[in-house]
């Protein structure tokens, strides 16, 4: 059993009731949002022996944390706007992932041109030795510079740095499930409804997708609902947050382009912005991102400017003629920043804020990124007073293998049936733990029906029983990514057995009444 947490907190142990078909229970911390924040959080504190709900209204990662430009990286920009406390801390974070989720975060190296109206190549140059002088303490090589060839085929001065790239939505995913081994219960698609305060305690009104109503009583809340964190603030406070949160949509396109090598570019445009071009999943080019102001959470759609803009950065890097035919998915999230009033919505610090009310164990989250969700956790926590279970050098599900080279030289000793493609996609995605999906498969019938591009029954009864999957959409955007090659028909087929197999899955542990 779990150490109960210091005296200062008010454990008590898990309790439900049901009175009038209505659920109560009892908790140390609600945890409102399922993103890499939210999850980060609910995992950190389970692993302190808290007794934690999350609670996420639509899919694990279906927010802001699945929209992001899948980068684990210190913010080489941020320099520019003398960021340097969060470029440290982020390519700490960066070194912490590499070493804890081997499997999930790998090595990535970028390539800066100086371009005309540009910054000037010294500024470049002095900007990467203090990228690599902050970096100080980490694996990856440090920045060089080297000759690369124009599509004139003349040579030409450039930079190379490294960072990492990440599947966002499965780190999001990998949090929970860490959270939910050790003894966090995790509710998606249910919504809050009401947030009080009686007494010393937290009371949140809930409603799943079935219109269970649940109301769950906890001494902390934290609210880490990302683009609806100003709306969670407000009905906790009944008071007016929206004012103190600037949403900002970052847009990104996947092109059906396959990469030159495997090198990402980081583009500067005559804005003075910046656009990476990355190579993903192997066939396709990722371009992003952009920086446009919106109003209110559900603006996440791409408008035509924004394409436009990503659109024209690609031809400047591939020099053809890349038009809308070539999008394969489009998609934008919407970042929930702290108002520092700034104009140029590009300037906006990334940094985390956090809105606190100790006396009534409150705290909300403002911003945050990606790479910084593990130590916003363990900050978020002392701030209130929690305490925090060691994450700084606990593998994530997966992460716990020498390398990620030896891991898949042994899925194909093992599993040969699953060819070179899918033993890469599934060893990436599940690392160690792929054993439990695949278990003791001898051939390719073992897994049952094949869904289509290695798609596998058996892989999809595992993400829906374990990882919360629920519909095909979760499966192929977010813990798959196998949406950009599956045919509408495959999708179809693909939805139909997942919401027949729904009705008849037992929930989870974690999923039971509070």
């Amino acid at each position: 059993m779990a150490p109960a947490p210091p005296d200062r907190i008010p454990y008590r142990e898990p309790q439900t009731m049901t009175d009038a078909g209505r659920t109560y229970g009892a908790c140390d911390l609600v945890v409102v949002g399922g993103g890499i924040n939210g999850t980060a959080i609910a995992r950190a504190a389970a692993l302190a022996g808290l007794d934690v709900l999350l609670v996420e209204g639509n899919d694990l990662g279906s927010g802001t944390s699945s929209a992001s430009t899948k980068l684990v990286h210190g913010g080489l920009r941020y320099l520019e706007h003398g960021e340097f406390a969060l470029v440290r801390e982020s390519l700490r974070e960066r070194a912490i992932l590499l070493r804890t989720a081997p499997h999930l975060v790998e090595p990535l190296q970028f390539v800066l041109e100086p371009a005309p109206g540009g910054r000037p190549w010294p500024v470049l140059r002095a900007g990467l030795w203090i990228y690599d002088l902050l970096a100080i303490g980490g694996t990856l090589p440090r920045s060089r510079s080297l000759t690369v060839r124009d599509r004139a085929g003349r040579k030409r001065q450039a930079l190379a740095y490294w960072d990492a790239r990440v599947d966002d939505s499965r780190l999001v995913v990998l949090n929970a499930l860490d959270a939910a081994e050790r003894g966090a219960r995790i509710l998606v698609r249910t919504r809050v409804t009401a947030v009080d305060r009686t007494g010393n305690d937290w009371r949140v009104s809930l409603v799943d997708g079935s219109g269970l109503e649940r109301t769950i009583s906890s001494r902390f809340l934290i609210n880490a609902a990302g683009p609806w964190a100003g709306t969670v603030h407000g009905q906790a406070t009944h008071s007016d947050y929206a004012h103190q949160v600037r949403l900002v949509r970052g847009s990104h396109l996947i092109l059906r382009r396959k990469p030159a090598d495997d090198a990402a570019r980081l583009l500067q445009m005559p804005d003075g912005r910046v656009v990476f071009v990355i190579p993903y999943q192997r066939d396709f080019l990722l371009v992003g991102t952009t920086d446009i102001p919106v109003a209110r959470p559900d603006e996440r759609e791409p408008d035509p400017r924004e394409v436009a803009y990503l659109l024209a950065a690609a031809n400047s890097h591939l020099g053809e003629a890349v038009t809308e035919a070539d999008i394969v998915w489009r998609f934008g999230g919407i970042r929930a920043l702290f108002d520092d009033g700034s104009r140029d919505a590009s300037k906006i610090s990334r940094d985390y804020h956090f809105e606190v009310d100790r006396d009534r164990g409150l705290l909300s989250v403002i911003g945050g990124k990606v790479t910084t969700a593990r130590s916003l956790a363990e900050h978020a926590l002392a701030v209130l007073g929690l305490p925090a279970g060691a994450t700084r050098e606990r593998p994530l599900p997966g992460g716990n293998i020498a390398s990620f080279a030896s891991l898949l030289d042994q899925v194909r000793a093992r599993w040969p049936f699953l060819g070179a493609e899918r033993s890469l996609r599934m060893a990436r995605a599940y690392g160690s733990r792929i054993d439990a999906v695949l278990g003791k498969a001898k051939c390719a019938a073992d897994l049952g029906a094949d869904f289509g591009c290695g798609l596998s029954e058996r892989e999809v009864r595992y993400l829906c029983d374990t990882e919360w999957a629920c519909s095909a959409d979760d499966i192929l955007w977010r813990r798959t990514k196998l949406g950009l090659l599956f045919t509408q028909e495959q999708a179809g087929r693909l939805q139909s057995w997942v919401a027949g197999h729904m009705p008849a899955r037992t929930p989870r542990q974690d999923e039971t009444a509070a």
